[in-house]
């Protein structure tokens, strides 16, 4: 029997381990036979497509699922390198199930595999992860050295669908309009060095568009030599936003490891808020789509968001923290557009999947269309002061979740709801609100505080970690 426990390293949307400890080809193999026979032959799919990252193991454990599925009959697709919203199209655009070879922002020691169905619907613990998990290990257990192969083998052919996805992008947004831009962009060693000459620039044989790019670490290089490619850490977006100033470039951009999220920095270098994003985002989608449009947010996200898509005529769609409970909302309501408070922006014209690429070019475009700077531009997408999240090493989360709304309702009349963790709302003035989520998977309680003003957020927020952190 094998020493690999596949369950400590699937997680409940994707796979994330060590390399080699956890995840090899061997593993790699299996799990694509069984996302074979698990997804891909029940839905009658024609085919799979794999595309990878750029992290030194990833080209081997791409060929190695590609194989595990190809024994199954099944026939791959392999585009090569690509960000994860790269494999998104292509699984939209081809009709097919598909897989990408990612551990996102982790550190180089890690991969993973992000799946989907065609469509770029997704596939998590409930709707098919948990039995590719169960049959996989079950293979993993017997000592087969291989998937065994049912009939004839399907065959792995390669194709280039950078261009594909570029062009494909360019239809959405018009970006040759407007005035022109000094753009700077981190790429942070990941997959937007591959991706952004192709989008924003004439690599993909495209037009060129009315914008200079300043390339950071456009290098593809999976021991991120320079940085972490997480830019949710504010350490990492210091390069960004110097070379914004050295620059007087009218905007940055900030992609993580395989560039599916986008940050973004205005002309002074300040980082401008993934809500305040959100909301210029959703404005331009419900003007195109027409009032009554639903747009999804999560409930971290800035109370501005909901009461713009509202000024707007679109229809605000709260939901949990997460992009399962995000895409599932989208499809259920036909929304056209969510974000959430992490940067990961999901479009109806993009298969409900989301693209961090697609969201800047909203900003982009929206820049250049008028004189202001993208400070004045985002001023009135940012009402409110955010204490961002913050996290507090807890033994019993639901006692310091109990503290703080007895400490909530000692603040006069405010409302609490359970929809994800506990959040309290207090309408009157000042206004303010928070929530309070346990992490699923460390001792953790996460905290957010969003007010009227910088003098009541620090005060809720300063109290409500007073409540979190003392003993029991």
């Amino acid at each position: 029997m094998t020493s690999r426990r596949l369950a400590e390293f699937i997680k409940a949307y994707d796979v994330r381990g060590l390399v080699p400890e956890q995840l090899d080809e061997t593993v790699a193999a299996e799990i694509g036979a069984s996302f074979a026979d698990v997804v891909a032959i029940p839905e009658g799919a024609k085919g799979i497509v794999v595309g990878h990252d750029m992290r030194p193991s990833s080209p081997l454990l791409a060929r190695a699922f590609a194989s595990g599925a190809a024994q199954r009959g099944i026939d791959v697709v392999e585009i090569g390198l690509c960000s994860t919203d790269g494999l998104y199209y292509a699984s939209g655009a081809l009709e097919v199930p598909g897989a990408m070879f990612t551990a996102s922002h982790n550190p180089a020691q890690y991969n993973g595999i992000k799946l989907c169905r065609a469509g770029a619907r997704p596939v998590s613990q409930e709707s098919g992860l948990a039995d590719i998990t169960t049959l996989a290990q079950q293979r993993l257990d017997a000592r087969e050295p291989e998937p065994a192969e049912v009939g004839t083998p399907g065959t792995i052919t390669q194709r280039d669908m950078l261009a594909d996805y570029a062009g494909f992008l360019r239809g959405l947004v018009d970006l040759s309009g407007g005035r022109e831009l000094t753009v700077v962009v981190d790429a942070g060693n990941g997959m937007g060095g591959h991706t952004v000459p192709a989008v924003l620039g004439t690599a993909a044989g495209l037009p060129e568009l009315p914008m200079k790019v300043i390339p950071l670490y456009f290098e593809l290089d999976g021991t991120f030599p320079n940085h972490e490619a997480n830019p949710l850490e504010p350490e990492n977006l210091r390069d960004l936003q110097a070379a914004v100033r050295e620059h007087g470039a009218d905007i940055g951009l900030a992609f993580d490891g395989d560039a599916d999220r986008c940050f973004v920095v205005d002309e002074r270098g300040e980082p401008v808020s993934p809500s305040a994003v959100t909301a210029l985002v959703a404005t331009r989608e419900i003007a195109k789509a027409g009032s009554g449009a639903s747009v999804v947010h999560n409930l971290i996200s800035s109370r501005a968001v909901p009461e713009i898509i509202t000024e707007a005529g679109g229809v605000p769609v709260r939901t949990r923290v997460g992009h399962s409970f995000i895409k599932a909302e989208m499809a259920t309501y036909d929304a056209i557009f969510g974000g959430e408070h992490s940067a990961h922006y999901y479009f109806r014209d993009f298969w409900f999947a989301d693209t961090g690429m697609l969201a800047a070019m909203h900003v982009l475009a929206a820049l250049g269309e008028q004189d202001a700077p993208l400070s004045q531009l985002m001023a009135s997408y940012s009402r409110y002061v955010a204490s961002g999240e913050i996290n507090s090493t807890v033994h019993d989360a639901a006692a310091a979740t109990a503290r703080v709304r007895s400490w909530a309702d000692g603040e006069g009349e405010v409302a609490a709801d359970e929809l994800d963790g506990l959040t309290i709302t207090h309408d009157a003035a000042p206004m303010w609100w928070l929530n309070v989520r346990a992490s699923n998977t460390e001792p953790l309680l996460r905290l957010n505080v969003e007010a009227a003003d910088s003098a009541t957020m620090e005060r809720v927020r300063d109290a409500a970690l007073h409540q979190i952190r003392q003993e029991a």
